[in-house]
């Protein structure tokens, strides 16, 4: 018999699906697949991404104010990050499931 899942709050399910809808972006996912390996300042992220800068700046404005992403000096250039191991791990965890075509692979026990 399965285990039952764990009680959720109201306030856990409101967050989760504020990160998954700010995640539903595709430029957004973009940069946090790339941020989750490593720092890039914004015109690396836009050049990376194929998006223009300001573009690029105010999706990263808003993975900050959402907690997803942090920032830091270095010199004249802020250089971004992903802060959350969990949520690095919900992405991958998501893309290792994804064909390059964008279908869904099957699990290893149907193969």
């Amino acid at each position: 018999m399965p285990k039952p899942l764990p009680h959720v709050t109201t306030e856990q399910l409101d967050a989760a699906a504020t990160a998954f809808d700010l995640l539903s972006v595709p430029g957004r996912l973009h940069l946090v697949w790339l941020l989750a390996s490593d720092e890039y300042d914004v015109t690396t992220l836009a050049e990376l991404t194929g998006a223009n800068v300001p573009a690029a700046s105010q999706q990263l404005a808003k993975l900050r104010a959402a907690g997803i992403v942090k920032s830091r000096k270095k010199g004249r250039h802020k250089l971004y990050r992903v802060d959350s191991p969990h949520l690095v791990r919900v992405v991958k965890e998501m893309m290792r499931h994804l064909s390059p075509d964008g279908s869904l692979t099957p699990d290893e026990k149907e193969s």
